[in-house]
Order: structure tokens, then C-alpha cells, then sequence
């Protein structure tokens, strides 16, 4: 057999270099595990948004910080059915953050009526009354200073679908997504615990859009799953409306938004009994909803 026919030492080591070269290749091209959750969770979020995302909310076609403060505040223990008419008539009512500073408290809690925790109206006309004198309506860099009733998730929510900027927002659904995927079996889950992951699955995301992806899978996986968030720490049942003190809070404030009226007068307008009235109307003060003299109540 003639030399050319022969594979010589040079291309035998060059076959077993390539042969080594391509084994490498396809083990560095191989995915770690937790890196493959990630990324299937990843699809799993932005395939359900591209089919069922609900993308006509009102809330997400503006990228207005003050509209979307607005709607942050009533989705806060709030299904979002109760809140779409709400938001749109809130707005019609108060379009600017200027308009809702210049409103007097009995206007604000007037169109609140109907969404409950009235506490919620008081802070935000708060609010806007610091960020207008404070801030001179720069809401973006109001978020940078304590504000009336509006805590850390909340400034970071604005921050994200206002602006589009990179944060991990962890909410009700949010929880119920990640718990399902990475805590499944587990109770107790601490917020501390789901964060590191909600951060990893946020990277190289848009912001907006992630988000708006990641509730809406996670409302999803709620009615799926019967709410995984239970297993969180954080989960707390919220009481009945009715037969509440809520309940007569709210019948309390819609009935002053008429004009101002004693105890006794109060205690016989509403269903309640006087103690309840009476205790109802203690809180509301402290809250400082109302105020009262001379036996006198009314919208503070």
C-alpha cells in the first residue's frame, strides 16, 4: 500500500484534536440545570403573555407616572375587574397629579367610594400635594423622598412601567408564579428566599414588559393552581366585607360625603349600632378622614 493511502501521525492527531474539540464544544454548549429552569420559566411566562396576556388594561397603555401611581394604588388589595371603571372615571375626575392636590379630601373620597381601604384615597391626594408643593409635580423625583402612604413596592412599580426601569417587583402573583416553579412542596416561603431568583429571571428582560408578563402568568397560575401564594410567610386571608368594620367605615364616609352629621344622627341613618358607629368613627378620626366638633362630623 502506497504512503498516500496510509493516515499519517499529523492527521490521526488532527482527527483526535477535532473529535476532543467538538466534545468540548458540546459540553460547554450543554445548559446548567438551574440556568435551564430559568430559561423554560422564562417561556413559560412570555408564551402565556403572548396568548392570554391582557394587554388592553388600561394602566398599560400610558407610561404616565402619576396614571400609573394612580392605578398602583387601587390594584393594593384590589381585583382588577373593581378597578378598571374606577381608574378611568378617578382620571376624568383628577387627570393630573396637580388636579388630585388641589381636590379637598371629601371630592377624593367621593369617586374612591366603591373600592374600599378609603385610607388609600387619603394618602394619594397626600401625595400629590407633597409632590406638587415639594416637587413641583416631578414625580420622578418625588419617588427618590418618602411620600404619604406610598412604601418601597409601590415607588418600584412606577419606576418600572413608568420609566422602564431594571427592579424585581414581588407581589401576590408574582409569588404565586415563582413559588409554583422553584418552592413547590415548600410552606412558609419567605419573601428573602424568592427574591434571588426573581432578580435572576428579571436579567436582560425588558422591564415594562417582563412584569406586566410575570403578573399575568401569575394571576393565571393562581386560578390554576388554587393560589400557590398561601405557601408563602407573607400570605395573609383577607377578612369578609360584610358585617366589617370596613363595611362601616365606608358607610360612614359615603353618607358624610352628603354633609356633616351628628352621632345619633349617623348611628340611625346606617344599619349599624351606635358602639359600632362610635368605634368605627374613633379610627377614621385617628385616620385622619374625618373630624368632629361640637358633636359634628364630617369629611376632614
Amino acid at each position: 500500500m502506497s504512503s498516500s493511502s496510509s493516515p499519517t501521525h499529523a492527521s490521526i492527531g488532527s482527527r483526535r484534536r477535532l473529535l476532543t474539540g467538538r466534545s468540548l464544544s458540546r459540553r460547554r454548549a450543554a445548559k446548567d440545570p438551574h440556568e435551564a429552569r430559568v430559561d423554560s420559566f422564562r417561556s413559560a411566562v412570555w408564551g402565556y403573555w403572548k396568548k392570554s396576556g391582557r394587554h388592553e388594561l388600561p394602566w398599560r397603555k400610558t407610561k404616565d407616572p402619576y396614571r400609573i401611581l394612580v392605578s398602583e394604588v387601587m390594584l393594593q388589595q384590589t381585583q382588577v375587574p373593581r378597578v378598571i371603571d374606577k381608574y378611568k372615571s378617578f382620571l376624568k375626575k383628577f387627570p393630573t397629579v396637580r388636579a388630585l392636590a388641589r381636590a379637598p379630601l371629601v371630592d377624593v373620597l367621593s369617586e374612591w367610594n366603591g373600592l374600599g381601604y378609603n385610607r388609600r384615597a387619603k394618602y394619594l391626594n397626600d401625595a400629590a400635594k407633597m409632590i406638587t408643593a415639594t416637587y413641583r409635580g416631578n414625580l420622578r423625583a418625588a419617588l427618590a423622598h418618602p411620600l404619604p402612604g406610598i412604601g418601597p413596592y409601590t415607588k418600584s412599580a412606577v419606576r418600572v412601567f413608568a420609566f422602564n426601569e431594571p427592579d424585581a417587583l414581588l407581589e401576590t402573583n408574582i409569588r404565586s408564579a415563582f413559588i409554583l416553579h422553584f418552592h413547590r412542596g415548600q410552606s412558609s416561603v419567605e419573601d428573602k428566599e424568592i427574591l434571588p431568583m426573581v432578580r435572576e429571571a428579571a436579567r436582560g428582560q425588558d422591564p415594562r414588559r417582563w412584569h406586566s408578563a410575570l403578573m399575568d402568568y401569575g394571576a393565571h397560575i393562581k386560578k390554576l393552581h388554587q393560589n400557590p401564594s398561601r405557601k408563602s410567610a407573607h400570605y395573609v386571608v383577607q377578612s369578609k366585607f360584610e358585617g366589617s368594620r370596613r363595611q362601616v367605615r365606608g358607610a360612614i364616609l359615603k353618607t358624610l360625603s352628603l354633609g356633616p352629621r351628628g352621632d345619633l344622627a349617623l348611628a340611625q341613618e346606617l344599619s349599624f349600632d351606635a358602639r359600632r358607629v362610635r368605634e368605627a368613627l374613633s379610627g377614621l378620626l385617628k385616620d385622619g378622614l374625618v373630624s368632629a366638633k361640637k358633636g359634628s362630623w364630617k369629611i376632614a
